[in-house]
């Protein structure tokens, strides 16, 4: 039997949905693209290649619809007819964010509010949103209440510049929200626009960058207000957040002249692997040498696909099966990592399990779920998919 610190199963997921912009990037065309710029040395070409083709990804989406061939105006990302990869200013590149987040942002957030059963655009209470990819103010969670006419009294928070992970301390705050006001309804909305940071180079970390970052966002409503009978939800029993021993030079987000640049060492797989064992025991309350037992108790797994190398270590530390990680596998290949909203996609493909079903299942079932950031740090959450009474 799994024990849990603090136990907060009254309040649960309703509903989670997701946004991607339609452009899309075809995994094998973009390395082609990157090998062909004219600034890469023999190395970084070879460096391309290999780290492409390794990543696991079959194609990503992206804002940038120059990279599809459309024209309007002077170019800033990508020259089409040279096939150049442009090197825009920050400032460039955070006007297009501003510009572009706005759409993906209210379409994720729209459709979670209709697919959250029993609660409709004016019982959401609070707005909190994610983003490290971009600034503006008033921002995001302005947005959010401007664009689909929520009450000019929600209550807002953004949460910026936390990473991957950024999903989790969201998720930690709603809880917050509704154990301390019973009534009240969050949306939580995780947008983000990492391409907008792709750039050439012969450096390790930028071509790793290149190669599995996209745009995504995901919206999800949360609540301690009972669901209708029938209602899917995921109740949410724990939550957690570790400082590794070590890895924070390994991976890092800063902002520089020409965007935003990606620190992600070739380290970081290892030293996931070697903490992720300890850094899950306060989740499950358990100790070491019970660690294989609380394991076998999780039936479903939502790991971050931060990229196949994670996937690939986390596996193979927690023992886990080929089917308890296709959903991460099958979001880094069909999405590739969108940073925050990642985990919310996996979270989704478990919420909508056996959706079109019409018998519920025979009991509940229990989800592990962790992110990855800067730090290094690793935030994880234990969850309940059932089927209300």
């Amino acid at each position: 039997m799994i024990t849990t610190g603090v136990q907060t199963g009254a309040v649960s997921v309703r509903s989670i949905a997701t946004a991607v912009p339609p452009t899309v990037l075809e995994q094998e065309r973009v390395r082609d693209l990157f090998v062909g710029q004219a600034d890469l040395s023999r190395l970084a070409r070879r460096l391309v290649g290999s780290v492409f083709d390794a990543s696991a990804i079959a194609r990503r989406h992206t804002v940038v619809d120059e990279f599809a061939g459309a024209t309007s105006g002077a170019a800033a990302f990508y020259e089409a007819q040279s096939q150049t990869i442009l090197t825009p200013s920050t400032g460039v590149r955070n006007a297009a964010y501003t510009r572009e987040v706005r759409p993906l942002l209210t379409a994720a957030a729209a459709s979670a509010i209709d697919e959250a059963p029993g609660l409709e655009r004016s019982d959401i209470t609070h707005v909190i949103t994610v983003s490290c990819t971009g600034f503006f103010a008033p921002g995001p969670d302005y947005v959010l209440v401007r664009d689909l006419g929520l009450a000019p009294s929600t209550r807002r928070l953004h949460i910026g510049f936390m990473g991957c992970y950024g999903a989790f301390p969201a998720l930690r705050a709603a809880v917050s929200t509704c154990l301390a006001e019973p009534t009240a309804t969050v949306l939580i909305v995780c947008v983000e626009l990492c391409t907008l940071h792709v750039r050439s180079s012969n450096d390790p970390d930028t071509i790793v960058a290149s190669s599995v970052f996209a745009d995504g966002a995901a919206a999800a409503v949360v609540s301690a207000r009972p669901a209708p009978a029938g209602s899917a939800v995921l109740s949410i029993d724990a939550q957690e957040t570790i400082l590794t021993d070590g890895g924070e030079t390994d991976m890092a987000w800063t902002i520089g002249d020409l965007g935003f640049e990606m620190v992600l060492s070739r380290y970081v797989p290892r030293i996931i692997e070697d903490q992720i064992v300890g850094a899950l025991l306060p989740l499950l309350g358990t100790d070491p040498a019970s660690a294989a037992t609380a394991w076998s108790q999780i039936d479903r797994w939502a790991v971050h696909p931060g990229g196949r190398a994670i996937l690939d270590r986390v596996q193979r530390a927690l023992d886990l099966t080929e089917e308890q990680m296709s959903p991460s596998r099958e979001v880094l290949r069909d999405y590739g990592n969108m940073s925050s909203a990642t985990v919310l996609f996996i979270l989704k493909k478990h919420l909508d399990h056996r959706g079109q079903e019409a018998a519920t299942p025979s009991s509940p079932e229990r989800i592990a779920a962790m992110a990855f950031g800067p730090g290094l740090t690793v935030e994880s959450a234990l969850f309940t998919r059932l089927v209300t009474p």
